[in-house]
């Protein structure tokens, strides 16, 4: 049970990934200082104070660089691949129990691709903002996204279950979305 509630804060925390980089590191490096998680002797680092010190740098720097107009398409160029590595970081991370292989193929396939999934819905709002609003509600998109990560960063610690559950639902709906996105489309061109 610890193995399946391990993964399931991996894959919560790889999804805050997806909105935002570094604020699930720094929520998750919190958790290990207070000693809310463990981490396996290979990612000790993460619970470091230099850590500590690294990741509110970097969400400082983050978090402030999305309210920059222009600034923020460039970051979603560099955090889509980030928002891979870092998912993939913190599910593997998480899974203590398994063999290494297992580990990274499925911190690689659920991890990284749950948070570049989440990050490529965020580049499309982004993209869609920019294109309705001229780019004056990207502000307000980012605030969205950086509460998204905090809220499912702190489930995925707290509710790891819940968190999972929440974020199949998401890209069930998502899915669905896109499909009658493209199927009306299709339909729209051929009738």
């Amino acid at each position: 049970m610890e193995t399946i509630l391990g993964i399931a804060v991996g894959i919560g925390l790889s999804a805050a990934c997806g909105f935002r980089i570094f604020v699930p590191l720094l929520i998750m490096n919190l958790a290990v200082l207070s000693g809310q998680i463990q981490m396996p002797a290979g990612f000790a680092w993460i619970g470091s104070t230099y850590a500590t010190i690294a990741f509110a740098s970097a969400t400082v720097i983050e978090v402030l660089a999305y309210y920059i107009p222009g600034v923020d398409h460039i970051l979603d160029i560099i955090a889509t691949p980030a928002a891979v590595i870092a998912g993939t970081i913190t599910t593997a991370s998480m899974g203590m129990e398994l063999s290494p292989f297992l580990k990274w193929t499925l911190a690689l396939i659920a991890g990284g691709g749950v948070a570049g999934l989440v990050q490529g819905a965020t580049v499309a709002l982004r993209a869609k903002s920019s294109l309705a609003t001229a780019g004056t509600g990207n502000p307000l998109v980012a605030t969205l996204e950086l509460i998204g990560a905090i809220i499912v960063a702190l489930l995925a610690i707290i509710l790891p279950i819940v968190c999972l559950i929440l974020i199949v639902l998401f890209f069930f709906f998502a899915v669905r979305k896109m499909g009658r996105f493209i199927f009306g489309r299709r339909q729209t061109k051929n009738g």
